[in-house]
């Protein structure tokens, strides 16, 4: 059964489709890293700082936090920047679907700008509070509440687009686009599997920094074990989400994604991954903090999320050409100088981003140094006195 989508901009693609869908699967990936980081991280230094900051807690409890929380902001600033060129690629494709679901919901679509930018705010108070071991869980808490939210707003409009069927009835409701549709059996799955997903990738990054910080051999020590057994854990329940969502689409997006071999691949390859990050998440809990496990774990979460992204995709092709909608029909003039000077452009971007990365990493550890030199190791104390 087909379905009246609005009619496409008559301006054709200025580059191919399997272009804008790579550099989408690339960028979108990136995004989930941090975004799964930020989502686990927050929830994490909560619990950290409240039994951290009760009277004859470990240190290692508040340390951890703080170490946590001071990077948690820098993380937002990432997920905020990678998360801007996947939704342009995706309305450059799908705006048919995209721009309609977006403005159906209309109110709460919006709002997720005020939403973020108290989002953030908290994350500095967090990040200021543990550093001086005060009490800063329930704004964690708070904050996670509301990413949870802006998560939910997104699965909504992400699945809603995907549900022609249903835009007349929503807009009849609420034509201020106020409305927030539930019943979709897809979005819940969609949304715990993220959830989930957030704890799993934050335990790896506390594996990550476990080595990569200039921190105590304690601190370090405490980090690795108990983000080997977070990751361990929540890769294990992830799995099972999965699965849900697999059984939540309907069965003519089952068949074709279990009968086409890009997506199984896909498929497949993201299990695989999983269960590997599990293993490497067993070792960090028996073993020193390691640059292999912690490097080997980063680069594993990456190809994990490159994975799932591809299977994502697959998903809302398969959705939305049973509704009548074949994004690979979208009408192509390409310019290849423009490409070719993009692509340089995109190339030369990311590699800045690592490197201010690094940059601002660097200095936020010497600033750890200075300001709480209990975190720092023997070597590093050494330096901080010469």
């Amino acid at each position: 059964m087909t379905y009246p989508f609005p009619v496409s901009d008559p301006i054709p693609l200025p580059a191919p489709v399997w272009l804008f869908k790579i550099l989408n699967i690339v960028t979108l990936g990136l995004h989930f890293v941090a975004l799964e980081i930020l989502i686990g991280g927050l929830l994490i230094v909560a619990i950290l700082n409240y039994f951290g900051t009760r009277q004859g807690a470990r240190l290692e409890l508040n340390q951890s936090a703080s170490l946590m929380a001071r990077r948690l902001p820098i993380v937002m600033t990432y997920v905020i920047n990678l998360g801007v060129p996947p939704l342009l690629f995706t309305q450059v494709l799908y705006g048919q679907a995209l721009y309609t679901s977006s403005v159906l919901i209309g109110l709460w679509w919006i709002s997720v700008i005020a939403i973020l930018m108290l989002t953030y705010w908290l994350l500095y108070k967090v990040a200021e509070k543990t550093e001086t071991n005060q009490s800063a869980w329930h704004l964690a808490i708070g904050s996670w509440l509301l990413i949870g939210l802006i998560a939910r707003i997104y699965s909504t409009n992400f699945t809603l687009m995907l549900r022609p069927e249903d835009w007349q009835s929503l807009y009849e409701n609420s034509a201020l686009g106020a409305a927030l549709p539930m019943s979709d059996p897809t979005t819940t799955p969609r949304w715990i599997m993220m959830l989930t997903g957030g704890f799993a990738v934050a335990g790896i990054w506390m594996v990550w920094l476990s080595t990569t910080s200039k921190t105590s051999e304690t601190v370090g020590a405490y980090l690795n074990g108990l983000g080997g057994k977070i990751a361990a854990a929540f890769f294990a329940l992830q799995l099972g989400a999965a699965y849900w969502v697999f059984l939540a689409q309907p069965d003519a997006v089952k068949e074709q994604l279990t009968s086409q071999s890009l997506y199984l691949i896909a498929g497949y390859g993201w299990i695989a991954i999983t269960v590997a990050l599990i293993a490497i998440s067993v070792l960090a809990i028996v073993r020193k903090p390691s640059l292999l496990l912690s490097w080997g774990g980063a680069v594993a979460v990456l190809l994990s999320m490159l994975s799932m992204v591809l299977y994502r995709d697959g998903i809302r092709d398969i959705t939305l050409l049973t509704k009548g909608f074949d994004v690979w029909e979208r009408n192509v003039v390409t310019n290849w100088s423009v490409v070719v000077i993009f692509l340089v452009l995109f190339v030369v971007g990311l590699g800045i981003i690592g490197w201010l990365l690094s940059v601002v990493m660097r200095s936020k550890e010497e600033q750890e140094m200075t300001l709480n030199p209990s975190f720092a190791t023997e070597s590093t104390k050494k330096e901080m006195t010469k």
